[in-house]
């Protein structure tokens, strides 16, 4: 695509009678950028550049379309608009530029409320479809073909009155819809009510997740330019009383999608811009995972907006939150109903293997389905038949019994051993991890082997990663919030630890490589890493802990090379902040310098105090003023992330990643010469205001070498996201034992086992069922292991009440 956009753009200058030189001057597009894209070497375009090159070329609407076309940013199969008017006729391409670049040429222009006049919306789209065909491969959803999920209307007590969802005047009578339904017929429904809003109910396990992913694809395939896009929002990750639900989407969305929080023109994200303009379909699934107390608050807070708009619930959740408050206004509702025997005879046999069985026509279901015809005329007499009415519990049995040929599906039969419907589906929750961590996963060529997991290993670190979203209310496993498992204390102690012995190490090196004296080296970089440690982690405790806040990933870049994207951005804040703690640090750190020296030259305790006291306002005016400005400078060289990145835990992760490394390649050089550099003009300046100062360039480049590398780490691990990633994720859980060392291959390797799923830049456990259950598993054995622990110490445990 980006060497197609560049010959495009090269033909189109060209024709325009251009150089590259000119196309800036017109365009504001540096000649750098222009070059870069034309020969390929620059990638992903965001549409603000294009669309400066096309104002710079004078494009006609038809040449702005391919030139949107080629950067990727516009569907090719989209319908023209229709218009009144008879088209203008264009010249041949073999014709001479001169004439159509000497007078304008009149064009149709588009409505500017007109969706399809909106090239962010249907990139959005693309990425939107693009990302769920790829989640329904993964589920494996079509194989052998979609189990065939129906639905009937719901009661009326769970819907609104049908006057308001008809959108009727005033004493016309409503007749009610027929909203009964299969999978494939979810888009015809849900486009036949003229409210454009619908819940749609079912028990666990009964489908709801896979009817949201089929709503959204088939949606998006029939889809018209003045038509929303549906997104997905997993709302079991909303607070209603902490943030309203415009913003929560636009925040989930910018999640999920971080170029979109690059500005518009009116100083608004793209996509606070999409969802305020109504270009957003939000598909909000699993309104039951919300904590109790949150629903009643949740629901009305829906009910107060207009967005059309898919809920999905469980049957009881929603009836609950509607008895306290009222039904969803202006929304139909539809409930699923139960799997058949004749959907499982359809379904189970076609899904076992043949290879290896003595007789490949034979199948292992056929026997288990005719006990359960003759066994069990009604359903609710058999565990197994009430089991399989949910297509999660047919997907479990599928995977334990049809895809591991040693595994009989008639030993589900036992009566004895499977009392009632809660033990026969413990039993395939339980059995699902061990049978897919036994499996060797198919090796894609050039990459990494997949390393084997024990499968009691995985189940353990499974429940550590479920009990910690239970603790959280939240199905959304971010690898950011991951740390956020530790108890605030634990956190905060670990990163003053780290943070401290990172920034201790590089002092010592440095003082040691410039003085060579082990004794002085040691005592300041104990001195140094001790009062670090301590300030950039009470930077982390205010900034993050205190408000139980967990660090985000950043949403922009640093550019070096070139200008930057608009981006607003204030310098008051970034000044401020900066300023405030690098003074902090600067007195505290000149305080112990002069005790120390104080010290070393045996002077009294006043003396001593007045060299402290003289050292900390040094220090603190140096690195004030050091930090302030570097702080702005990371300010300005910060650039949105393009709308077309795509995103997924791995690549947010490496992103944010790049981010840093950046940071610290800016900041570093930047915060050491500044500090270095202002120590010897500000003991010029302040030479007689605070007494007689010792100064010497030896001393400033061994202040700013360590200042700008101990700066720069210390600022990484603390206060970002990845570096929180690093000290928490990748070293302090796995060293006690609660996650692997290698976590995020860890999450990826139970992703393609089907146990997690992709939730655009979150991982999810396949169904709440699922997630729940290893939590429970996982507080058991903690349980256990603190009572045989209590009773090897001779401590009495009194059960709780």
């Amino acid at each position: 695509m980006a060497s197609e956009f560049g010959a495009v753009l090269r033909r189109l200058r060209d024709r325009a009678g251009l150089t590259q030189e000119e196309l800036e001057r017109r365009s504001g597009v540096s000649v750098s950028t222009i070059r870069g894209l034309e020969t390929g070497k620059r990638s992903n375009p965001r549409m603000s550049t294009v669309e400066q090159l096309a104002d710079g070329l004078a494009l006609r609407p038809e040449q702005r379309e391919e030139l949107l076309i080629a950067a990727g940013l516009l569907d090719p199969l989209r319908p023209r608009p229709a218009v009144s008017d008879p088209p203008v006729s264009d010249p041949p391409v073999s014709d001479p530029p001169a004439a159509d670049t000497a007078r304008p040429v009149p064009e149709q222009p588009e409505p500017a409320d007109d969706p399809a006049a909106d090239p962010t919306a249907e990139q959005l789209a693309k990425l939107v479809a693009a990302r769920w065909q790829r989640e329904e491969e993964q589920r494996q959803v079509q194989d052998p073909f979609p189990l065939p999920v129906r639905w009937q209307t719901a009661s009326d007590a769970l819907t609104d009155h049908w006057s308001n969802i008809l959108r009727l005047p005033p004493k016309v009578k409503a007749d009610p819809l027929d909203l009964d339904g299969r999978l494939d017929e979810i888009t015809d429904v849900y486009r036949r009510i003229p409210s454009g809003r619908l819940v749609v109910l079912g028990r666990s396990g009964s489908g709801k997740t896979i009817l949201a992913l089929r709503f959204v694809l088939d949606h998006l395939a029939t889809r018209k330019q003045t038509e929303p896009v549906p997104v997905i929002f997993s709302i079991g990750a909303w607070n209603p009383t902490a943030i309203t639900l415009r913003d929560w989407l636009a925040a989930q969305l910018t999640r999920d999608h971080p170029g979109y929080a690059a500005r518009g023109p009116d100083g608004e994200s793209l996509a606070s811009q999409l969802v305020e303009s109504g270009r957003i379909l939000p598909v909000l699934d699993g309104f039951d995972e919300i904590a109790a107390g949150l629903r009643r608050p949740a629901l009305e807070a829906i009910n107060a907006t207009t967005l059309p708009l898919v809920l999905t619930s469980r049957p009881a959740e929603y009836a609950a939150a509607v008895a306290e408050t009222d039904v969803l206004t202006s929304a139909a509702a539809i409930e699923l109903t139960d799997l058949t025997l004749d959907d499982l005879d359809d379904y189970l046999p076609r899904t076992t293997r043949k290879s290896g069985r003595a007789n490949p026509a034979a199948n292992a279901w056929e026997p288990v389905l005719a006990a359960l015809r003759e066994q069990s005329p009604h359903r609710q007499a058999s565990p197994l038949a009430a089991v399989l009415a949910t297509p999660l519990m047919v997907a479990l049995a599928r995977t334990i019994y049809s895809d591991t040929p040693e595994h009989d599906p008639a030993s589900l039969l036992d009566d004895e051993r499977f009392a009632s419907p809660e033990e026969l589906e413990d039993h395939l929750l339980d059995n699902f991890i061990p049978t897919v961590y036994r499996r060797r996963l198919p090796q894609s060529q050039g990459a990494a082997p997949h390393s084997a997991i024990a499968p009691e290993r995985a189940r353990r670190w499974l429940g550590h990663l479920a009990h910690h979203l239970s603790r959280l209310e939240t199905p959304d496993l971010a690898w950011w919030r991951l740390g956020s498992s530790l108890r605030r204390s634990t956190r905060t102690l670990v990163t003053v630890l780290v943070t401290g012995l990172v920034i201790g190490l590089v002092d010592g090196a440095v003082g040691l490589a410039f003085n060579g004296v082990l004794a002085g080296a040691i005592l300041d970089a104990t001195a140094v890493g001790l009062l670090s440690g301590v300030l950039f982690g009470l930077a982390h405790w205010l900034t993050f802990t205190v408000k139980n806040v967990p660090v985000t990933p950043a949403i922009v870049r640093l550019r070096i090379r070139g200008r930057p994207g608009a981006l607003q951005w204030r310098a008051g804040p970034r000044l401020v902040i900066g300023t405030s703690g690098g003074a902090l640090f600067g007195f505290g750190y000149g305080f112990v310098v002069g005790i120390i020296s104080s010290y070393a030259w045996h002077a009294g305790p006043s003396t001593a105090l007045h060299i402290a006291l003289i050292d900390g306002i040094f220090f603190g005016l140096v690195f004030g003023g050091a930090a302030g400005l570097t702080f702005c400078l990371l300010g300005l060289l910060e650039t949105p992330l393009d709308i077309s990145s795509v995103v997924n835990p791995r690549s947010l992760l490496h992103t944010n990643r790049r981010a840093v490394t950046t940071q610290l390649l800016v900041w570093a050089p930047a915060f050491g010469t500044i500090v270095g550099g202002g120590a010897g003009a500000a003991a010029g300046l302040l030479q007689g205001l605070l007494g007689p100062l010792i100064w010497d360039s030896t001393s400033g480049l061994v202040l700013g070498i360590i200042s700008g590398l101990g700066g720069a780490l210390g600022y990484t691990l603390t206060l970002t996201a990845w570096g929180q990633w690093a000290v928490l994720t990748r070293i302090w859980l796995p060293l006690t034992g609660r996650l692997p060392w290698a976590v995020m291959a860890f999450l990826e390797d139970a992703y393609q086992r089907g146990v997690l799923r992709q939730a655009g830049a979150v991982y999810q456990f396949r169904h709440a069922r699922l997630q729940h259950h290893l939590a429970g598993i996982h507080r058991t054995r903690v349980s256990r292991r603190f009572h045989r622990s209590s009773l090897a110490s001779g401590t009495r445990v009194r059960p709780k009440a």
